[in-house]
């Protein structure tokens, strides 16, 4: 029974509660604007930091598998010629998929126009046309070592030289390309996500620098507007009691002028 008056002391304003209810609403923005930067901040991250390391093994494998094929072009023997191309399928489906990896990553597109999935799938199709024609130079090579003739090796021979001249390396000039163009479109997008949180932190900023300022006016209002309600008296209609006012002193009750009895 003891708690109802205690919780009747502390029974708050309309005034108090408007103000906790504004500081709570602007702790609650806040927070939401700053998780926002933070979800930005690991998505950059997570898809974008990790993505450009992803490219630059994809890039790498690439001249690895390019470097592979040039050396099967020189090989001296049957058995070498086995040896080195037994590394081309794995280091192809490797740079397959760490593309398939980085475009189930959400792709965005930057404000400039520049587009990921474009660019991914860009990639993918001159991916496609070199290993296309990179298959067919090693086919080329195979044949060399099971032809029975040294002229119709030479032919062979020299037929997927031409072949991987002509045609493997513009594939490969290509495959460059598109791999610049998407590492470019990747820092675009990373450098609109970068902007976009710096102007959430500015915001926020000015959200509760604001808040606060109008939090205290209204404060200083609500404590300045109790005050003068707490000054007036509480029965207006009552009247004022002036005698403590009045220029002249009250008689008192010795002082009091008595009857004087007649005498006959």
């Amino acid at each position: 029974m003891r708690l109802i008056p205690f919780l009747r002391l502390f029974r708050p304003r309309s005034s108090q509660l408007l103000i906790s209810v504004l500081i709570a609403g602007l702790g609650w923005m806040s927070g939401q604007a700053l998780g926002k930067v933070d979800q930005d901040l690991r998505v950059m991250y997570t898809e974008y930091t990790l993505g450009v390391a992803d490219l630059a093994h994809i890039s790498a494998d690439v001249m690895r598998y390019r470097n592979t094929l040039l050396r099967a072009l020189t090989a001296n023997s049957e058995k070498d010629f086995g040896r080195i191309t037994e590394s081309l399928p794995g280091l192809r489906a490797k740079i397959q998929h760490a593309i398939d990896r980085y475009a189930a990553a959400g792709l965005r597109v930057s404000r400039s126009g520049r587009s990921e999935p474009e660019d991914i799938e860009a990639l993918r199709q001159s991916l496609d046309q070199y290993f296309s024609v990179a298959s067919m130079t090693v086919q080329l090579l195979t044949q060399e070592w099971t032809a029975i003739s040294l002229v119709e090796r030479a032919a062979l021979r020299r037929k997927a030289e031409e072949h991987a001249s002509d045609n493997a390396g513009p594939k490969m000039i290509q495959v460059s390309l598109a791999l610049d163009r998407l590492v470019d479109t990747v820092a675009d997008v990373a450098k609109d996500m970068r902007d976009e949180g710096t102007k959430a932190i500015q915001r926020t900023s000015l959200l509760i620098v604001g808040g606060s300022f109008f939090v205290a006016f209204l404060n200083l209002f609500f404590a300045r507007q109790h005050g003068r309600s707490a000054h007036q008296p509480d029965s207006p209609n009552e009247p004022e009691d002036n005698s403590l006012h009045s220029p002249l002193p009250r008689p008192l009750s010795d002082d009091s002028p008595q009857q004087v009895p007649h005498q006959d």
